[in-house]
């Protein structure tokens, strides 16, 4: 097989900090007309405050790319899955949080 890189081929580097991830259970999202603003935050019970684990800034038009990103790897990971459900939700999912905020 020949290995050809295409003129849209990007090489993503992951450091080994990053690579361990953060660990969030909240997401508050807010957003202005120019921008999607996505704060991962964790929840310890019992703790009187919580802090930003991680902002993460897109465009409109990249929130929504992330959106069906999402939407479409949800799809593929329950149809592997035996309960074909990603939690014990029926039909309503709980909102995760958000307010409309300027940037």
């Amino acid at each position: 097989m020949e290995n050809k890189r295409t003129a849209n081929e990007i090489q993503v580097e992951l450091s080994d900090e990053m690579a361990q991830g953060t660990y969030a259970n909240l997401a508050v999202i807010s957003y202005s007309s120019s921008e999607f603003i996505l704060d991962f935050i964790r929840v310890v019970p019992g703790a009187p405050k919580a802090k930003v684990k991680s902002r993460v800034i897109l465009t409109p038009d990249n929130a929504k790319r992330l959106l069906l990103a999402l939407q479409d790897n949800i799809e593929k990971f329950e149809q592997q899955t035996a309960a074909g459900k990603t939690a014990l939700f029926d039909d309503f999912i709980p909102p995760m949080g958000g307010m409309k905020g300027e940037a």
